[in-house]
């Protein structure tokens, strides 16, 4: 892998991001996690991220806005929606707005690496 591929986990439990940096960093892949949308916010104004991963339900703002904000600067990242409050809804809004995949909480590790080798296969073939 030349180029390495970007992550940007956001997610206000702490242990989904210490689950998810170390084994998607063994993978090769870079990984930034954030537990504060504001600060997650701050960081994918400053740089564009190849893969964005982020939960739905969260204090401040929630993952809709946060997708939202991340698809308006940079239309070709992918975004993966992890989330505990899965419902049909959720997910059709989701997909409406670009969303590449979407997760009920829990997942295993497997499940979600999977999900991320499929969004940079799909991010790589453009």
């Amino acid at each position: 892998m030349s180029e390495q591929t970007s992550i940007l986990i956001l997610d206000d439990e702490p242990i989904v991001t210490k689950r998810l940096k170390p084994s998607l960093e063994k993978k090769g892949y870079e990984v930034e996690t954030f537990t504060e949308s504001k600060d997650a916010l701050q960081r994918i104004r400053q740089r564009t991220f190849d893969i964005v991963v982020t939960d739905l339900k969260m204090e401040g703002m929630d993952g809709m806005q946060f997708l939202t904000e991340v698809k308006k600067r940079s239309p070709d990242t992918e975004v993966i929606v992890i989330t505990g409050f899965a419902t049909m809804e959720t997910a059709k809004e989701s997909f409406q707005k670009g969303v590449f995949d979407f997760l009920a909480k829990p997942f295993k590790l497997g499940e979600i690496a999977a999900v991320i080798e499929k969004a940079d296969a799909k991010r790589r073939g453009r």
